[in-house]
């Protein structure tokens, strides 16, 4: 039986710029990858247009009927399918700030030593980048302090939207409920290094910098969200420290 993945895009409000050519473009001849669009309580017509996507053989849409964030619809959309015959388990934006063309480039990256694979904003020669500067510098301001007090495995990019993660891992680490709203990236790091130790995180989780990203403006973080981010990082600091 050949080897898949289930992709998860959490979706809130997304019926105006949720681009469905592109996703039904790629679902006509796509094999390997499956997608679950989890409807986070959306109060627009989301939920309609992604039944339409569910119409391909390899899309499914989880239906929630309260808005529980972006973390949450995530976990929801793990603990549905963690079960079924997939291999690995990952997530991507709705807005495809990380095209589906590159997702599909971070699962080919996999081999067995590969538990972890995070798509990482990384810009060098030959990469197309695109991020504010305002939300470079807060993003690194974040990480710097995330790497050298928390997790201290030199990852560049803890929070970049694109993750693919081997199922038994996703198993564990989405089991419970998360301790911050939109920090969950760097938690899930944390629980998999305090889980399995800091030699199997430099083993088996990689970064891959991506080829392309476009920062979409049309962000779902709030100002009060920075404003609650120094709180969020002190209480992973003492969870996981």
């Amino acid at each position: 039986m050949q080897e898949k993945a289930l992709i998860i895009v959490p979706c809130y409000n997304e019926a105006n710029r949720l681009d469905v050519d592109s996703f039904n473009t790629f679902l006509l001849t796509e094999t390997e990858l499956d997608f679950c669009f989890v409807n986070d309580g959306s109060i627009d017509n989301t939920l309609d247009v992604l039944k339409t996507l569910a119409s391909s053989k390899n899309a499914y849409v989880l239906n929630l009927a309260t808005n529980v964030g972006k973390a949450e619809a995530i976990r929801q959309g793990v603990l549905q399918f963690k079960d079924k015959n997939y291999a690995h388990i990952g997530y991507l934006d709705a807005d495809l700030s990380t095209s589906l063309k590159e997702i599909k480039r971070l699962y080919n990256l996999k081999d067995e030593h590969s538990h972890f694979i995070l798509g990482s904003r990384f810009k060098k020669m030959g990469s197309s980048i695109k991020r504010s500067k305002t939300r470079h510098f807060f993003g690194r301001i974040v990480a710097t302090f995330v790497d050298s007090m928390i997790l201290k495995l030199g990852i560049y990019d803890t929070q970049c939207g694109a993750k693919i993660i081997k199922t038994d891992l996703a198993k564990t680490i989405f089991k419970d409920t998360f301790k911050t709203k939109w920090l969950f990236d760097i938690e899930l790091l944390a629980r998999t290094k305090k889980q399995f130790g800091k030699e199997y995180c430099k083993r088996h989780i990689v970064e891959v910098p991506l080829t392309q990203w476009i920062d979409n403006e049309d962000t779902r973080i709030t100002f009060l969200d920075f404003l609650k981010t120094p709180f969020a990082l002190v209480k992973l600091y003492f969870n996981y420290k």
